[in-house]
């Protein structure tokens, strides 16, 4: 991704000043919103390492594999519960829209937040119709 690319996640600012310094691990993600835009854009650029440190230990997959065919193309946020810089927990109600074999599609998803060890991660989430 070249510097004058705009962030994946669709906040208005480029990658290397939005979620590139979270997903090179310079710095967290302030709030739960902002850990749900960071894995968003894992997922469109590919770094499935991410995802994993992202995750709660106590879910945390031992591999994530992406899909290389899926081209995540943006992200909506419908709603967030908590998840401010003075919570321990968080909700981020999403829907995240890709084109796999020419053909679009969207997950829509309620996704969990939680601190451990002062920093935001993904617990789990649900899948909504």
């Amino acid at each position: 991704m070249t510097q004058s690319q705009w962030c994946p996640c669709r906040r208005g600012e480029p990658f290397e000043e939005c979620c590139g310094p979270v997903l090179a691990g310079e710095r967290g993600a302030p709030t739960a919103e902002a850990l749900m835009r960071s894995r968003y854009t894992a997922f469109a650029v590919g770094d499935g390492d991410y995802l994993r440190r992202s995750w709660h230990s106590s879910r945390r997959p031992p591999v994530v594999e992406l899909d290389g065919d899926q081209r995540w193309m943006f992200l909506e946020i419908v709603r967030v519960e908590r998840g401010g810089p003075f919570d321990d927990t968080g909700v981020v109600e999403f829907v995240a829209h890709y084109r796999a074999d020419g053909v679009r599609g969207s997950l829509h998803e309620v996704s969990r937040f939680a601190r451990e060890d002062g920093a935001w991660v993904y617990v789990d989430g649900v899948i909504e119709p």
